[in-house]
């Protein structure tokens, strides 16, 4: 028989019960101080749920490399249709709790986070340093580029808002390598949000500026997570921007090992997801974007959102579990 297409309306709500399932998972860790602990409990939730899952799935950003990670890594093949040719062949990418440090001390926006599209249509991103951009929906294209400077981009953000410079907020991941950008972005007067872990969050955040009050985030991280953060905003709306970054020639063999031979290749959202695509998170801890885990007598309640690209629908699930 021939293998069933890519159905991204029948698969989303099987994909929202993954994410929940390792929230859920990791909620006993919360504020526990024990990293490993919480992410184990989440790797473990979601590969039962996807093995569930009636497809034949491929990790491409997963928790590292085969000889790295027992479970969830790179090109592990799951789902419960490998046993025929039915079942849709789709890549997924997945950080099963992103913000392991946010959730062992209890901080904001703490995620468990996956996203599924058509296999070949995710960036397999080796695990590197991703130089990242993004800006919400609304704009012209390339209102701001990756060639700009720091301060370059809030000025042209500013002139396409409508606004001073003083009313943009910046998001940036704080860590020692961004302090000279972050001194230059203090010369233009607009905010600055620094976070101290998840990124993909970070991004997401500038989706919803209304919300969040994010308008840009700018700065390096994971490229796994860029590969994340690209999928939401596929769903949401919103322009994006990434380049691998390489500290020797060890990270270098990782890209080429990933099949990327141009080194200093922009990607842009749509490079790094390049078909329709479906992306749930679950709230572990509270943050901007979702409430955390809620305990309730008898019960623990989690806060899912669920997006498709194809559709651009946005959905925020609300699931009651009994304890």
């Amino acid at each position: 028989m021939a293998k069933t297409d890519f159905n991204d309306r029948m698969l989303s709500l099987g994909l929202a019960r993954v994410s929940e399932a390792a929230a859920l998972a990791s909620a006993s860790l919360i504020g526990r101080g024990d990293e490993k602990a919480a992410d184990q409990a989440a790797v473990n939730a979601m590969r039962d749920q996807l093995n569930l899952l009636d497809i034949r799935g491929t990790v491409v950003i997963g928790e590292g490399e085969r000889d790295e990670a027992p479970m969830l890594y790179i090109g592990e093949e799951v789902g419960g249709g490998h046993g025929g040719d039915t079942a849709p062949e789709v890549d997924i990418a997945l950080d099963p709790l992103e913000g392991t440090t946010l959730t062992a001390k209890d901080m904001p926006n703490a995620l468990t986070v996956i996203a599924m599209a058509p296999r070949h249509s995710l960036l397999h991103a080796p695990d590197v340093y991703m130089d990242k951009l993004a800006i919400g929906p609304g704009y012209r294209p390339g209102v701001v580029t990756m060639d700009m400077d720091p301060a370059e981009r809030v000025n042209a953000l500013a002139a396409a808002k409508g606004c001073s410079t003083h009313d943009i907020t910046v998001c940036v991941l704080e860590r020692p390598r961004h302090e000279a950008m972050i001194e230059e972005l203090r010369t233009t007067d607009c905010a600055i949000r620094l976070i101290t872990d998840g990124d993909v969050a970070g991004v997401i955040h500038c989706a919803e500026a209304q919300k969040t009050g994010i308008d840009m985030y700018m700065g390096s991280g994971g490229a796994p997570e860029g590969v994340l953060a690209a999928a939401a905003l596929k769903c949401m709306g919103g322009q994006m921007w990434g380049r691998l970054t390489f500290r020797d020639d060890d990270e270098r063999g990782r890209a080429a090992k990933a099949g990327i031979t141009n080194l200093d290749r922009v990607y842009t959202r749509d490079d790094m997801v390049t078909s329709d695509v479906i992306f749930a998170a679950t709230g572990v801890t509270d943050g901007s974007i979702l409430p955390g885990i809620r305990r309730e007598p008898g019960y623990l309640t989690a806060e899912t959102i669920l997006m498709r690209s194809k559709t651009g629908s946005v959905r925020r699930m609300t699931y009651r579990n009994p304890t």
